[in-house]
């Protein structure tokens, strides 16, 4: 099995280091699905560089309206330059918050996907980040549910976070395997 990359803290600073891990287990496992949270592309564009055509790359910003307005995290330009470069850009609803936060803002409470959302975070905000993202995908037909994939998330901008895993869809969420984490911060915020 591999080593797994411990970064003092989270952050954008960690996203080289993230990349060529990345890079690596994907030629020791022969992976050619990767999903990676990118809000403005910057870090999906570094990823494509490093990684090559011969993976499938999806790259995954915040949905319309998450800060307000209807506008999405990823700029039309960004998008552009993803998808010349062979990367899926995909705009949805996040997995693990939904229309279930919605109703926690206006009413109070907790719902279960909550806290699953929460739980996650208890390894870090880029696990909890890199499971929804790899769900959204497989739900979206981007990445299959039958071989391992890599998902890297973050703690905010840039990447600090991977994951190899079995993905699964929202209907069958527990079937979902995470089977090795490749690199992740040590502390939170």
């Amino acid at each position: 099995m591999g080593n797994i990359t411990y970064f003092d803290r989270p952050g954008p600073k960690n996203t080289p280091d993230v990349i060529e891990v990345v890079r690596k287990r994907c030629e020791e496992l022969g992976i050619k699905h990767v999903v990676v949270a990118s809000d403005s592309g910057a870090t999906a564009l570094a990823m494509r560089e490093v990684l090559g055509e011969s993976v499938a790359l999806t790259a995954i910003p915040e949905h319309a309206g998450y800060k307000g307005g209807d506008e999405s995290s990823i700029t039309s330009d960004a998008k552009r330059q993803l998808t010349a470069k062979g990367v899926k850009v995909l705009i949805c609803t996040h997995a693990l918050s939904g229309v279930a936060r919605s109703i926690t803002d206006k009413f109070g409470g907790v719902s279960n996907v909550e806290i699953i959302a929460h739980t996650l975070r208890r390894l870090g905000e880029g696990v909890k980040v890199a499971v929804e993202i790899a769900v959204m995908a497989a739900d979206a037909g981007e990445v299959p549910t039958d071989r391992e994939i890599i998902a890297v998330g973050g703690s905010g901008r840039g990447a600090d976070t991977a994951i190899v895993l079995k993905a699964a869809h929202m209907t069958n969420f527990f079937d979902l395997e995470i089977r090795e984490i490749l690199a992740k911060p040590r502390q939170r915020k």
